[in-house]
């Protein structure tokens, strides 16, 4: 007979921190963090397309959904290093990404990452972290369509394309230098 109690129950985040090939490839590379996949929440269109999201029509933000165990790495510490890779003081947009698919956000799926969302909101709002304040959308889990193939697993798969080499590549080397201790390599 096994022992449920020293079980772990995986757990689920999904946060938007603009374009979503940048969010998966950061969120990878943390131990603890089971798998991440790209794809597309908060919309009110099903089942939508990357052409269809682009539009910003569907309501949709480019996301990712972090499957982690909390016994090794917390929702606190993935907020932390989600609040520290992109700019959550720009509305509907990171870099030269424009539009609702590319806001901050995070979706909660329970009443306790909302309010350490919340909480960790406020406290990077009260520090010199940003200049501005910060405009993450906090919101409740509603759906999560997963995109399409050419988008898993991006960075890994496409290291010198320009976006990657530019844009991504200098992401990582910020979790690198800020985050050592949480990388699944340290």
């Amino acid at each position: 007979m096994q022992d449920n109690q020293n079980k772990t129950t995986n757990e689920i985040a999904i946060l938007g921190a603009g374009c979503f090939w940048c969010t998966e490839a950061i969120f990878q590379r943390l131990k603890g963090v089971i798998t991440v996949k790209p794809g597309y929440a908060g919309g009110h269109v099903e089942h939508p397309g990357y052409e269809e999201v682009c539009s910003g029509r569907t309501g949709h933000a480019e996301v990712a959904q972090i499957e982690f165990n909390p016994s090794v790495i917390s929702f606190e510490d993935l907020l932390k290093v989600f609040w520290h890779v992109h700019d959550p003081t720009t509305p509907n947009r990171q870099g030269a990404d424009i539009g609702t698919q590319y806001r901050s956000v995070v979706f909660y799926t329970n009443n306790e990452q909302k309010n350490i969302a919340e909480k960790l909101k406020s406290e990077y709002d009260r520090t010199d972290l940003w200049k501005n304040p910060i405009v993450t959308e906090i919101a409740p889990y509603s759906n999560f369509y997963e995109a399409e193939d050419y988008h898993q697993d991006y960075f890994n798969n496409h290291r010198s394309q320009p976006y990657c080499s530019f844009i991504i590549g200098p992401k990582i080397k910020k979790l690198y230098k800020d985050f050592s201790y949480l990388l699944e390599d340290a």
